[in-house]
């Protein structure tokens, strides 16, 4: 796994991650971690606040939360899809959990044992 630990890796985990938050809300993360050990990559990452998201949470609290969740699933998908694809790596499991309140997201991606 040094390979994909490797500051090449990390950029391109970056920029997937990144352009799927383009293209699903407009823009990118505000701050971007990822820290790889074994089978195991986290992405730590803090999310700009949609001017949508905000009108929604005035007008519409529960549907917002139901938004954020169909979105967080969207973004969940699409990552496992991108990183399988242009990294070929081999998941087992991708779990992520977002705080709509602080717009904190924390990804735990674990491979498949080699």
């Amino acid at each position: 796994m040094k390979l994909l630990d490797s500051n090449e890796s990390k950029k391109r985990l970056y920029r997937i991650y990144n352009d799927i938050s383009k293209d699903l809300f407009g823009f990118g993360t505000t701050l971007l971690r990822a820290t790889v050990d074994d089978n195991l990559i986290t992405l730590v990452a803090k999310h700009r606040r949609s001017p949508r998201s905000v009108a929604l949470e005035g007008e519409a609290p529960g549907l917002k939360l139901e938004v954020d969740f169909r979105m967080s699933l969207l973004y969940k998908k699409r990552l496992r899809e991108k990183l399988e694809q242009e990294m070929g790596l081999d998941i087992e499991v991708l779990l992520r959990d977002y705080d709509t309140g602080t717009q904190w997201a924390v990804t735990n991606i674990m491979l498949k044992p080699s």
